[in-house]
This record gives C-alpha cells, structure tokens and sequence, in this order.
C-alpha cells in the first residue's frame, strides 16, 4: 500500500506573533507548534508517522509565509527512502515567502537506502524583501553502519525559477561520480546550506556570510563541535562556499558520516543567523532529545 501525502502550511501575522494554519491529508502532519524564542517566530516540528518513503509514495509539502512572519520547519528525525520494487518514491515541497517574510527550512538528514528509487523536489519563490535559510542533507546508504549504496538511484531537484537550479541523479552503479577526485571522493554524505533573498544582499552581508561559513566550516583545519573534545578530523568533511548570484549565498560540503556534516550546517546556520538577522542560534528543541 502507498501513501498519498499532502500538508498545507499558512503563516499569518497577528500583531507582533507568527500564527500558523494547517490542513493535511495523509499522513504528513504537523506534530508540534513552539515558540521559544517568542510570538514572532512560529517553531514547526513536521511527522511522517510511517516513517518512510518508498515506492508509490507522495509527500506534498505548500508552506505560504506571509508578509512579516518568521517561520522555522524541521523534523524529529530522518527522512528513509526505502527499496523499491520499481516505483518511485516522491517528495514534492513548494515554499513561497511574501514581501518581509523570513523562512528557515531545517529537516533532519535524508538517507537513500539501497535499492531505493527516489525523487526529491524543492521550489522556492521569494518576493522582494523575503529571506530564507535552508538546507538539505542526504546520506547515501548507511555510512556509519557499513551498509552501502549498492542497488537504486536518487534524483534530485532544487529551483528558485530565474535564480537558482540544480538538478542530480545519483546512480549506485555511477562509479565515476561516487568514487571520483572530480565526484563525491569516495564519501557518501553530500549536503547544501542557502541563504535566499528576493532582494539583491547588501555586498557587506554578501562577504559577511561567506566569510562566516568559511570559517565555521573550518578552511584552517579541523571542524570544531558544539562541545568540549567534539573536534572533527578535517578529512570527514570537504567543504566551500559561494555566491553564483547576488540574491543567493550556499554553502557545499561532503562528508564521510552524517554527524560531522550536520555539525558544520548547524555551524554556519548559527553564523548566518547572527550575521543577517541579528538572532542567536536558537537550535529547535526537537535537536535534543
């Protein structure tokens, strides 16, 4: 049996607080709303019960986000792209920020299993004056456990129409990509970290926010953890920064295992925070339990 999912998210402004309206149909939903760092950022914790996706699934994700709202979304674990037996497995999510709106989308890692046949599509439309912090993280295969990437293939889509877009399928029997200096090196945890505006960056932001992730990311060394004695070797993680437009900063890594990439995301998410929005790092509560 597959399951047909589709969550509808519509942020408004009421006074100084974000407030959230949801409808869903399936089994994609909301499991928490928080607001910790006060009424004006709406915290939004998302479930998928079955938890995973395989073959013959829709997952529809439309988040609107209003003029003058600031909205984070994240999950309380990884996404599972399960083996199929031949159909494919989709997950189709579509932001729109309206003028002045801010956006941070922050889902946990996803993991490509073997065998798995999967398609990942993520749109974004921005108005002038919006910005959005995102990232997206996948593990091919279970690293950390051994268990590779053998069988299947995963796809991938990014578009902000007129600004940004990248398209990928990841095929396990694509050596070359996979095991290739030019390719992945050998490493099976590939993750992108953006910062979005509708409007061009202030050229003093722009540098700003490369020069952070540069630097949380580690260009000198090792990769510092959030605590004492979590230092990373620098050979877990490759990554770069760059600006391709002046509407949009990213940040690329590859990784050998998921935790030290999500130590460097959640690093520059920290950095980039500070730096445009004048917020603290804030990490949802859902991080650490």
């Amino acid at each position: 049996m597959s399951w047909q999912g589709h969550l509808w998210l519509d942020y408004r402004r009421e006074g100084d607080r974000t407030v959230a309206l949801d409808l869903h149909h399936g089994p994609l939903r909301v499991l928490q709303r928080l607001y910790p760092e006060g009424p004006g950022i709406c915290h939004h914790v998302l479930v998928h019960p079955p938890g995973g996706i395989v073959g013959g699934d829709v997952l529809a994700l439309d988040a609107q986000v209003g003029a003058g709202c600031h909205a984070l979304i994240t999950s309380p674990g990884a996404t599972r792209w399960y083996r199929s037996d031949g159909e494919q497995a989709e997950q189709r999510v579509a932001l729109r920020l309206e003028p002045g709106a801010r956006l941070e989308w922050l889902p946990m890692e996803g993991i490509a299993h073997s065998g798995c046949i999967a398609s990942n599509r993520l749109q974004l439309d921005l108005a002038p004056g919006a910005q959005m912090l995102g990232w997206d993280l996948l593990a091919l295969g279970l690293p950390a456990a051994g268990q590779g990437f053998e069988r299947g293939r995963y796809q991938q889509h990014l578009a902000w129409p007129g600004v940004w877009l990248e398209r990928a399928c990841i095929a396990a029997d694509d050596r070359t990509l996979l095991d290739s200096p030019l390719g992945f090196a050998g490493r099976r945890v590939t993750g992108t970290l953006w910062f979005a505006a509708g409007t061009a960056l202030d050229p003093a932001l722009r540098e700003a926010l490369l020069d952070a992730a540069r630097a949380e990311a580690g260009a000198e060394g090792a990769v510092a953890g959030e605590g004492a004695g979590s230092e990373i070797d620098a050979a877990e993680v490759i990554a770069g920064a760059t600006s391709p437009d002046p509407r949009l900063v990213l940040l690329r890594l590859l990784a050998t295992r998921v935790e030290p990439a999500m130590t460097v995301l959640t690093r520059v998410r920290a950095a980039w925070r500070r730096a445009a929005w004048a917020l603290d790092s804030a990490p949802p509560r859902i991080w650490r339990q």
